[in-house]
């Protein structure tokens, strides 16, 4: 288990009159400004914490913005975080996330990788009316997001192929439907490189009342 340090003031951070952003698994490079959090204590970590354990140093509804790229598909529970981030972002809060898509070749050759995800993933963490074409269940889990945007995101390590990927790529989103039937029919064909996502907190308790 990962010992807990906090390098700065965060009490002062959240009482100052500027925006919270965090930047969850933000290794060793990190936006001014900005709250940096890893596993691994460099010098622009502000707090070393396993994410693994969650959030617990940071109070409800406190955070602003948080910046997870490339950093879920580590986790041995992925939706224990995704509850941290949805009950430490403010009502009008922003998650900006980026994870490899399955169909990413380069998914596999990372042994660290634990999770996959695709296009439908968060959609379980989504009210049942503001689903895709393809339905998924919403009782797996009580977490509620608002998806503001999704995108797939192509890319190649060749320059040629990239090019011709990130045209493919505007094709593709064009139109949640043209996404659903790219990940149903091509996506071992035109692999993607991974899932753009931007979400909010829905606060289920709230909508309970509402609706009662």
């Amino acid at each position: 288990m990962n010992e807990l340090i906090i390098k700065i003031d965060i009490e002062e951070i959240l009482a100052g009159n500027g925006p919270v952003i965090i930047d969850l698994g933000c290794g060793n490079r990190k936006e001014p400004g900005v709250v940096g959090i890893d596993v691994v204590d460099m010098p622009c970590v502000d707090i070393v914490a396993d994410l693994e354990n969650g959030l617990g140093f940071l109070p409800d509804k406190c955070v602003d913005e948080i910046h997870c790229r490339s950093v879920l598909e580590h986790l041995e529970d992925f939706e224990q975080l995704i509850r941290e981030i949805v009950r430490v972002l403010k009502v009008d809060g922003i998650a900006h996330v980026f994870v490899p898509h399955f169909s990413n070749p380069y998914y596999y050759s990372d042994y660290t990788h634990k999770c996959h995800f695709g296009l439908y993933t968060f959609y379980y963490f989504v009210d049942k009316n503001s689903q895709l074409r393809r339905k998924v269940p919403t009782f797996y889990s009580d977490i509620r997001i608002r998806i503001i945007k999704m995108r797939l995101k192509f890319r190649s390590p060749f320059w040629f192929c990239n090019k011709i990927k990130k045209l493919f790529g505007w094709f593709v989103n064009l139109t949640s439907f043209s996404r659903e039937f790219y990940e149903q029919s091509l996506c071992y064909i035109f692999p993607c490189d991974g899932i753009e996502i931007e979400f909010s907190p829905v606060d289920v308790a709230k909508k309970q009342v509402g609706t009662g």
